[in-house]
């Protein structure tokens, strides 16, 4: 969550320390990222007329300048919030940076709701794979990024609690590895939905009641059924693996998965399959009256 926030921040820092120059610099570099929030505002003030969320820039701005101030300086950090060092600070630098990203992410789906709102159908077909473009970054990072972060950070929390006893590990390092797999296939099996869910929307901007448009949204309701069902057998299948070799392991982590928004999306894509089926035979009815 701190991220790019501490990157930009720490570039700064070292710019600063460089000397009167590149402190100068390092002060007009601050002030001009800081200003780019004011600066997309004052651009689309000449384009159109501001809306009621436009105005989250002026504040998205003003939290630019005291947090990127703050990862500039910790030890601020370290004297405001009491956060210490080490592991307390990363987590009130991620905390720091969540306020921002709070922001930003809300100004997007509140200018969203706004264009939604005003658009014909196949604009909304356009901003629904938008969305469905970001969700699938989103799956890639949490899957390569966070997951396996946290997998590597156990491979080492691993090793440094059992030095001397390094021959042991074996079976423990093939299931956190294991764990990483089960703990990645939603992700990836979400991507593979994203692209089933683009194609959908590419062929009902093209004919909403056509054959193909029915297929497809066959294949994206059966894939959402397959994928509910991998994660939850998956997770099932490591917990009695674990249970199994727990006198070999020196690291257990179990889970009990509830699937809740996996089952409500599988619920809605069903309906939606069902509504193009039903559309589509209406249709072709009224067709065959007319």
């Amino acid at each position: 969550l701190a991220f790019p926030f501490e990157q930009i921040a720490a570039g700064l820092r070292m710019l600063s320390l460089g000397g009167t120059f590149l402190n100068a610099l390092a002060m007009l570099l601050y002030a001009g990222i800081c200003f780019l929030p004011i600066w997309f505002l004052l651009r689309m003030k000449r384009i159109r007329k501001l809306n009621g969320e436009d105005w989250l820039l002026v504040l998205l701005s003003g939290l630019m300048f005291a947090v990127l101030y703050l990862m500039i300086n910790p030890g601020v950090i370290v004297n405001l919030f009491n956060a210490g060092s080490g592991a307390f600070l990363v987590v009130h630098k991620a905390i720091l940076g969540s306020v921002i990203w709070s922001v930003i992410i809300g100004y997007f789906v509140l200018h969203v709701l706004r264009l939604s709102s005003n658009a014909d159908t196949k604009k909304l077909y356009d901003y629904l794979g938008l969305l469905l473009c970001a969700l699938a970054f989103l799956f890639i990072l949490a899957a390569f990024g966070v997951a396996l972060g946290q997998t590597i950070e156990s491979f080492t929390a691993l090793r440094a609690d059992n030095t001397g006893n390094e021959a042991s590990l074996v079976m423990s390092y093939i299931f956190l590895s294991l764990r990483f797999l089960v703990d990645i296939t939603p992700f990836i099996m979400n991507l593979v939905t994203v692209f089933l869910g683009l194609k959908l929307l590419e062929v009902m901007k093209a004919d909403r009641y056509s054959e193909e448009t029915l297929s497809s949204a066959e294949k994206l309701s059966l894939w959402c059924k397959k994928t509910l069902s991998t994660v939850v057998i998956t997770n099932i299948a490591l917990n009695v693996l674990q249970l199994l070799f727990t006198g070999s392991l020196r690291d257990i982590n179990s889970s009990v998965s509830i699937p809740v928004t996996s089952i409500c999306f599988v619920i809605v894509v069903l309906l939606f399959s069902r509504m193009i089926a039903e559309t589509r035979k209406l249709k072709k009815d009224n067709d065959l009256f007319i």
